[in-house]
């Protein structure tokens, strides 16, 4: 998931340099949201991996 945060931050600024600003404003969207979710899902798996050992 990390992957895909990554791969629409590229592409948003690859948009924004080449003035595809709708274009830009949406991967930066995308981009932002699958950061957090993974962000999100990174602590979760930390605080529960330390529960189980």
């Amino acid at each position: 998931m990390l992957h895909y945060a990554v791969v629409f931050l590229v592409i948003a600024l690859i948009a924004a340099v080449l003035g595809f600003g709708g274009l830009a404003g949406a991967a930066v969207g995308i981009a932002k949201i699958l950061f957090y979710v993974f962000l999100v899902l990174f602590v979760l798996s930390l605080i529960f991996g330390r529960r189980r050992a």
